[in-house]
C-alpha cells in the first residue's frame, strides 16, 4: 500500500505572489521527516514519486473560517 501525504492550498497566499502556495498537512504510512510546512506544488509532486506516496489534496474553507493558527495536531 502507498503512503499518502495530505497537503491544501494557503488561505493568506495569492496566485501571483511568489511563496510556496501549499501547507503540508499529514503524512501516512511513510518514513519521512519534512524539514518545512509550506511548499510549492512541484516540491511536493517530486517527493511523493521519490518515496511511492499519492498526494491528496484537502479542500480549505473559502471564507477563511479556519486560520493555521486553530489547527491542533496530535
Amino acid at each position: 500500500m502507498a503512503g499518502k501525504i495530505f497537503y491544501r492550498e494557503r488561505i493568506k497566499v495569492g496566485e501571483k505572489e511568489k511563496k510556496p502556495r501549499f501547507k503540508l498537512v499529514a503524512v501516512a504510512d511513510v518514513n519521512l521527516k519534512f524539514h518545512a510546512d509550506h511548499l510549492k506544488k512541484r516540491e511536493l509532486e517530486e517527493i511523493a514519486a521519490a518515496v511511492g506516496a499519492d498526494l491528496v489534496l484537502l479542500k480549505a474553507p473559502q471564507d477563511g473560517s479556519v486560520k493555521d493558527e486553530e489547527v491542533e495536531v496530535e
